[in-house]
């Protein structure tokens, strides 16, 4: 008696319309088929999952992300980076603070003493982190003052060649300072920030402008000289060293890899800052320029090139030991704590200019927030305004020009030279603004034009302002406006505010 043969039906009966034809599977081949469309589904899934994965990341994070997974970031074995999640499953860093960054100042024992008070002004210890380098061992008798950085030995650099014959083997021994500071392993860092002992930092500004950068990137952040014959000697797109300069971690660790080799390579290159640079151009990364940074080589009177400073947050500071103070009748010490008392109420502001005009009595004033104000006998326009007075020399050979900068000299007319005002206090006024108060300069005046006697009976010129939001310097630059309140006998009030939409300083 024989039976009818009984059939597997085909499993996947609901796609059959969709994927597979009718069929009738034998016992027999059901496991060789079977196996195939597994490895048919394992395939398809192989190439699906990638594709979907970057046609759309931010659903995929969502589809495939581990939610009790540890949420760091480890990268070259000792940065630590804590993130987070958005509501939208991207990942968010935790904002770069003064924590992630860590210094490295160049210095020797015989230079420290003299340099060690600039540095002071600056670094917060117990908070900042960073070493200043030496060449050798201070003296067992002299004590390290607790308020500068601590300090570190650089390593001996007499296998390496410099060739340079106008130049210092330090330059060997800077030059490393990034590697060396790197070795040493430190936990969370995003940023290398190099200077010299005579540079001065103003680290809520330079918080501010490396928080514009992602430092998982490869960036090498700063600006180049004040003076063309200084950038034809050296480089136009290097980052210069005493103006400092900043190194994301990714290249670094690259940049240590290849510094040691730079360093002979280089060999005839004159300072430290070029031999860096020479190892960014072989990395293939080019400097990021940012205006806050500044060199200093000029020489004299620096009053003009502070007075224009660019739209862009002051960050840095350097040779101040070469030009005359940037206060009249102070030291520069004393000159600089005076700026600082200014930007620590409003860090974004300082320096920042504004220009408007007092139409009653045809007077121009330009503001250069926390450091001086110039009072103009007449309407000035504002291109002629924002031209940086030419109160300084070229720092090589003391000459007049060129710089990388427009420059106008001080009018040869006495009756057309501004009254210059400077800074005499600082306040808050209320929830976020400021109230800065500047005195007029003592000097002696060689005009006796009707129309220059009512700017010499100014004796005080108060300047109110909101503090500036950090938010500003991620938007297009723009120069904010400003009002003369009124102009009574004694006292010139002018407040400081954001433009209006179609408002620009035109003389009438």
């Amino acid at each position: 008696m024989s039976f009818p043969k009984k059939s597997i039906q085909d499993p996947f009966k609901p796609w059959k319309f969709f994927v597979f034809p009718t069929i009738t599977i034998k016992p027999t081949y059901s496991f060789p088929f079977l196996l195939k469309l597994i490895i048919a589904l394992f395939a398809f899934a192989s190439i699906f999952c990638p594709l979907f994965y970057f046609a759309f990341p931010s659903r995929a994070d969502g589809y495939f992300s581990c939610s009790h997974c540890d949420k760091s970031l480890r990268i070259f074995g000792h940065q630590k980076i804590t993130i987070g999640d958005d509501v939208s499953g991207t990942p968010n860093y935790e904002k770069t603070n003064l924590s992630h960054i860590v210094f490295g100042i160049s210095s020797s024992v015989e230079k420290w003493n003299n340099r060690c008070h600039y540095n002071e002004l600056w670094w917060r210890p117990n908070i900042t982190r960073g070493f200043v380098w030496l060449d050798k061992k201070p003296l067992e008798n002299e004590s390290w003052p607790e308020t500068s950085p601590p300090y570190r030995i650089s390593a001996d650099t007499s296998r390496f060649k410099y060739t340079c014959s106008y130049g210092s083997r330090s330059a060997l021994r800077i030059a490393r300072i990034v590697k060396e500071t790197f070795e040493l392993g430190m936990d969370n860092v995003r940023w290398f920030v190099m200077g010299d002992d005579d540079t001065v930092f103003f680290l809520k500004n330079l918080v501010m402008v490396l928080q514009k950068y992602d430092h998982n990137q490869m960036y090498y952040i700063g600006a180049n000289s004040e003076s063309v014959e200084q950038d034809v000697i050296h480089s136009y797109t290097m980052a210069y060293g005493g103006g400092g300069f900043a190194i994301s971690y990714p290249l670094a660790a690259e940049l240590v890899t290849i510094l040691d080799g730079c360093i002979d390579r280089y060999a005839s290159s004159y300072g430290s800052d070029q031999k860096v640079d020479g190892c960014m151009r072989e990395i293939g990364v080019t400097l990021t320029k940012e205006l806050g940074f500044h060199q200093i080589d000029i020489r004299g009177n620096p009053y003009g090139l502070l007075a224009a400073h660019p739209l862009a947050p002051l960050v840095s500071l350097h040779h101040l030991d070469y030009v005359e103070s940037i206060f009249p009748g102070m030291d520069q010490i004393d000159s600089l704590k005076r700026l600082i008392n200014a930007y620590q109420v409003d860090p974004g502001r300082t320096l920042q200019r504004s220009f408007c005009y007092d139409l009653n009595r045809n007077w121009s004033v330009s503001v250069s927030w926390g450091y001086t104000v110039q009072l103009y006998p007449s309407l000035v326009t504002a291109k002629e305004l924002d031209t940086t007075l030419l109160t300084f020399q070229t720092w090589r050979t003391w000459k007049n020009e060129p710089f990388v900068f427009n420059t106008r000299p001080m009018s040869q007319d006495p009756c057309q030279k501004p009254v210059l005002f400077f800074l005499e206090s600082v306040e808050n006024v209320g929830e976020n603004r400021s109230l800065t108060r500047y005195r007029r300069n003592i000097e002696k005046v060689e005009c006796n034009g009707p129309e220059y006697a009512p700017l010499l009976a100014t004796e005080f010129l108060n300047v109110s302002a909101s503090t500036l939001n950090p938010k500003i310097w991620k938007m297009a630059p723009r120069r904010q406006c400003c009002d003369v309140i009124n102009g009574g006998k004694g006292d010139f009030q002018v407040k400081i505010r954001s433009c209006n939409p179609f408002e620009s300083v035109t003389p009438p």
